[in-house]
């Protein structure tokens, strides 16, 4: 069996694109992307906690109490 030449990739990309859209080709290569990613990370055995989420917006100030004076 022969490599995988031009034409063959070409129609494997068409089915692909007939099959999942042209808007979800970009989140299907992420999703693959970050599986990979995290594939490597666990072949090399790195146990490092996964980052926190990035915090939301900070508290608002707090309100002045009635009867006190806005500055």
């Amino acid at each position: 069996m022969d490599a995988l030449s031009i034409p063959h990739l070409l129609i494997i990309l068409l089915i692909v694109l007939v099959f999942f859209g042209g808007r979800r080709i970009p989140e299907v290569m992420r999703g693959m992307g970050e599986g990979i990613r995290s594939f490597k990370e666990g072949m090399r055995g790195n146990e490092q906690a996964p980052p926190a989420p990035p915090a939301s917006t900070p508290n608002p100030p707090a309100a002045a109490a009635p009867g006190e004076p806005k500055k």
